[in-house]
């Protein structure tokens, strides 16, 4: 084997390790994906009442229900505000 294909498959274990948290007692953080589609039905909100009164774009809010995509950190934290205090947030949301 020369040098390069030590080089890649030393790197492909790197990889590998970094994937699975394993390496260097890195600290893995969790975000929660909240069920967005719950949330909006406890609220009782169509998906454009839910995007309009929240600020969420209503095509984003739906590849969030119908799968395509998840929320990233921020938007999950947000989300789960919502869940938490959705009175307080649409009035901190008011201009």
């Amino acid at each position: 084997m020369n040098k390069f294909s030590k080089d890649l498959v030393k790197s492909m274990g790197e990889a590998c390790a970094h994937a699975e948290r394993k390496r260097n007692g890195v600290r893995v953080h969790v975000v929660a994906v909240p069920d967005v589609r719950a949330i909006r039905r406890k609220l009782r909100m169509s998906q454009s009442e839910f995007a309009e009164k929240y600020r969420i774009p209503l095509p984003t809010l739906k590849n969030w229900e119908q799968g395509r995509r998840q929320p990233d950190a921020p938007a999950s934290a947000y989300l789960h505000a919502i869940a938490r205090r959705p009175r307080e947030i649409s009035e901190a949301l008011k201009p």
